[in-house]
């Protein structure tokens, strides 16, 4: 990849989505800058993978929905990250007519404006050095809209139209932008259904069955990677043949 290989920054690397990325990342030997906001010590693991591939690692924290933190997050790098995840995401679920004022300013600010800053943070290396990869992880919401998911689905829509539009600003520069936007993923979100639940969501999916972290995960490092230098503002969904 250019200059060596680049850093790449994956954010809400301590969620399993975010953890399974870094993982396949360190297998093929990125150098990682692995943020976080409040749960470290979920880093713990993927540190200790690191170190025994010898791959360097660094922790960073930051609360994304703050401005000025994300600044400071990107002053504090010793070098300039070519490779950038946006997967730090908050969830909600809720009926639309219940959605306050206050939570919706703090779905924006957590999953829209926070991929927004970090990708414009990011972006003055990558036009310096005329290479960059940017991967928005979204979700199937954003592209099919879920029920009592109002707001979230709004939020991953809004990165989705993020994604296309700066793909196509920034792709004189090799530069690529794109968009994973995983189905039903075992674990994080699902978590919060049944087992009945968790079984009839699979029935709907072609594939049977819930997808995997590592499954999204080779699907973000193929973005990440040189070859992948004519895919940009896409969409990309693994999701089972749920929605197609």
């Amino acid at each position: 990849m250019h200059q060596q290989t680049p850093w790449a920054l994956v954010t809400g690397a301590s969620g399993e989505i975010g953890q399974a990325i870094a993982a396949n990342l360190a297998h093929a030997g990125v150098p990682l800058y692995l943020h976080y906001h409040q749960s470290g010590h979920k880093l713990a693991g993927l540190l200790q993978l690191c170190q025994q591939l010898g791959v360097p690692a660094s922790p960073v924290q930051a609360d994304l929905r703050d401005p000025a933190q994300i600044a400071a997050m990107f002053g504090q790098l010793p070098v300039a990250p070519l490779l950038i995840v946006n997967n730090a995401s908050v969830d909600h679920v809720g009926l639309f007519s219940d959605v306050t004022v206050a939570q919706f300013d703090e779905l924006v600010a957590a999953n829209v404006r926070s991929a927004f800053l970090v990708s414009q943070a990011g972006l003055s290396a990558m036009l310096r050095e005329r290479y960059g990869r940017i991967v928005n992880i979204t979700s199937i919401w954003g592209l099919t809209g879920g029920s009592c998911e109002v707001l979230y689905s709004l939020t991953k829509g809004a990165v989705n139209s993020f994604t296309k539009a700066l793909a196509k600003e920034v792709a004189p520069n090799g530069i690529t932008v794109n968009a994973v936007a995983p189905g039903a993923i075992a674990g994080g979100m699902m978590e919060r259904f049944s087992p009945d639940e968790v079984a009839a969501i699979a029935e709907e999916i072609p594939a049977n069955r819930l997808g995997s972290p590592a499954e999204v995960a080779s699907v973000v490092r193929f973005l990440l990677s040189r070859e992948a230098s004519y895919v940009t503002g896409q969409i990309i969904s693994p999701n089972g043949g749920w929605y197609t």
